[in-house]
């Protein structure tokens, strides 16, 4: 085969592997020249090319056979809920079986851990941990609320209309097996508290968070979705909810603030008003203040409920 001069547009174009490029015909001295990095053993990338994690990883992945992709980076290729601080994160996380050297490339965070076959799995070509094992592989890295919030994306249960799904990634029954399966495993104590206060119902992560400060704050547990008319499918819905005290608490993220949604949410709204239901709208302004006001309006609220219902004596807490 002739050896080319130029790069084959894929290999211009994203990270490579030697054995792909000597497949495209690039001889050894034109991987040598200047516009191209040796990125490690077998892997090299054009010299101008901007960051792109998918093309990254999947380079990584054809490189390194037996390993796979983890911890940050899978979540961030399965775009999976992490904190703010990490979502634009560039990290590479690689994990490899003991039977395998160590991983040493530059630029690349190496794993080696105890892992099951069914804990990976290739998706579009790249090898990588299942949506489970990355939040289990996490929980030495996360604090605890963030590991919660990211295993409550796992088990909620998906609106068929917008997610093309039916069942959700995983259940806290089979998460929990998960966990028993890898006793010693760094973070392990984190993943068994963060399992204990993860909660089905919850559809975004600062719904999460904002469950977890009321309950910190001392407050009695909130119920999650909770139905103007319970058991009616077509009725209208809180993300968080006392029914005992009618109280319905929302939290509106960015995706309200467009026309349509603003008007569905006033009529839910209304729709609970009109039933004598107190409404406690909530947004990022609050999340950014970690919720205190946001609590102290929920236990006036609370205060208020109980006076005027004093028979929901479970929940007098406040």
């Amino acid at each position: 085969m002739r050896k080319q001069d130029f790069l084959p547009r894929p290999l211009a174009a994203a990270p490579f592997t030697f054995d792909s490029a000597v497949s495209a015909g690039v001889s050894l001295n034109r991987l040598r020249r200047k516009d191209m990095v040796n990125v490690g053993r077998g892997l090299y990338r054009p010299a101008d090319w901007d960051f792109e994690l998918e093309g990254a990883a999947r380079a990584l992945s054809a490189a390194s056979p037996g390993a796979w992709i983890s911890h940050v980076t899978a979540a961030r290729l399965r775009c999976q809920l992490l904190p703010p601080w990490l979502t634009d994160s560039t990290e590479l996380h690689l994990s490899k079986p003991r039977s395998l050297p160590a991983v040493r490339r530059k630029g690349v965070l190496g794993h080696t851990v105890l892992t099951l076959e069914d804990e990976l799995e290739i998706v579009d070509g790249i090898r990588l941990s299942t949506r489970s094992r990355t939040w289990l592989d996490l929980a030495r890295t996360l604090p605890l609320h963030d590991l919660v919030s990211m295993g409550d994306e796992l088990i909620r249960i998906p609106r068929v209309d917008f997610e093309g799904r039916t069942q959700p990634y995983d259940t806290l029954a089979r998460l929990r097996i998960l966990v028993g399966r890898h006793p010693n495993l760094q973070g392990i104590v984190r993943a068994r508290e963060a399992l204990e206060l993860m909660r089905v119902g919850a559809d975004s992560g600062p719904e999460t968070l904002l469950r977890l400060a009321m309950t910190d704050a001392g407050l009695p547990e909130p119920e999650l979705q909770v139905r103007l008319r319970a058991g009616d499918e077509r009725s209208p819905s809180a993300d968080l909810g006392y029914r005992h005290r009618r109280i319905a608490i929302q939290y509106d993220g960015g995706h309200h603030l467009g026309d349509a949604q603003i008007f569905s949410d006033r009529r839910r709204d209304k729709a609970f008003e009109s039933a004598g239901w107190t409404v406690m709208v909530f947004d990022k302004s609050d999340l950014a203040d970690d919720f205190r006001r946001a609590l102290v309006k929920i236990k006036k609220g609370l205060r208020n409920g109980w006076l005027d219902h004093p028979q929901a004596a479970g929940f007098a807490g406040g």
